[in-house]
């Protein structure tokens, strides 16, 4: 049943969030989401993205700022989106307070040095309540395109 509510609660967030991403594109990801078995396991939950120390970071979608400061050493924006999911980014120098209203696509936050990854990298998460889900989902879709037959794509 819990399954079935969060992918619900995800199919939700995919019709009603803009999708922004939240460094420019492409995106690189430099370690996948890879969610523990149980609460207490180990496992990745989020996706590292790799980027430069002092990217600009974007806001995936219009929110509250729920978290603006250190987290065990290391600068944490959170934000609370309106459909009950939250995005962290880390490690990061916020832009933004705790309460204030974003909107999406605006910048948030810089990305910092951390040790996370062996290069400089930002680790994007999202939850549902307490349990975390993959923050790639929320990105907007490509569009496809047709392509004429003999288009040199298909040699």
């Amino acid at each position: 049943m819990t399954t079935l509510l969060l992918n619900l609660l995800l199919a939700l967030a995919q019709a009603t969030l803009p999708g922004v991403r939240p460094l420019p594109a492409p995106l690189s990801v430099a370690r996948w989401w890879d969610p523990p078995p149980t609460p207490y396991a180990a496992g990745h939950r989020g996706v590292d993205l790799s980027a430069p120390v002092g990217a600009e970071l974007r806001a995936v979608a219009a929110g509250r700022v729920h978290h603006a400061g250190p987290v065990a050493g290391r600068g944490v924006l959170s934000l609370a989106l309106p459909n009950g999911l939250r995005t962290t980014y880390e490690p990061v120098r916020p832009l933004v307070t705790e309460g204030e209203q974003v909107v999406a696509g605006q910048v948030v936050a810089v990305l910092t040095d951390g040790s996370h990854c062996p290069a400089s990298c930002l680790h994007w998460g999202l939850l549902a309540g307490e349990v975390y889900l993959n923050p790639l989902t929320l990105l907007p879709r490509p569009t496809p395109r047709l392509l004429p037959a003999g288009h040199p794509a298909d040699d």
